[in-house]
């Protein structure tokens, strides 16, 4: 282990830490950077033993554009959802898909499914223990294998591309 991984096992999520403690304290005081950075230090120092280790980012700029997309998604989404509880006439169409996923590493699948969820209009309810296929509720689905598609597409296979072979 490198003399900086010893203190700072993961440096991005003590920077996060250290950020969010200076949001919530809403204050810049010496006293309080010292307190997060402490934090931020020791949180990471005593939970490394239960994080597994991260696979790395092949692709930093489709992570980006991947950020991107599910951010459009998510505006895009709210939007539909919105329009889809005001207007009185249109009936929703829920319902469960069954997603089998091509995504193997235990990562990869909670990122997808956390995207799932962050989109308005469906959620990820299971993952089968075999890591075969994901339970999908979606809030108004038209067309089962329209959504699978959309999903392999948009989501699953850039997820592939950024941190699996």
């Amino acid at each position: 282990m490198k003399p900086l991984g010893r203190f700072l096992p993961t440096p991005t999520l003590s920077l996060v830490l250290l950020v969010v403690w200076l949001l919530m304290a809403r204050s810049v005081a010496p006293g309080q950077l010292l307190l997060g950075a402490l934090l931020a230090v020791g949180i990471p120092l005593l939970t490394r033993r239960f994080w597994d280790p991260l696979p790395p980012v092949r692709h930093p700029i489709k992570l980006a554009w991947f950020v991107l997309v599910v951010l459009y998604d998510i505006v895009k989404a709210n939007l539909q959802v919105s329009l889809l509880i005001l207007t009185p006439r249109r009936e929703p169409h829920p319902g469960f898909v069954e997603y089998p996923l091509e995504v193997k590493e235990p990562l990869t699948i909670t990122l997808l499914a956390n995207t799932i969820t962050m989109t308005p209009g469906t959620v990820s309810t299971n993952i089968r223990l075999d890591r075969s296929s994901l339970l999908i509720h979606v809030l108004d689905m038209r067309e089962e294998q329209a959504l699978v598609q959309e999903i392999r597409e948009r989501y699953e296979r850039p997820l592939k591309e950024i941190f699996e072979c």
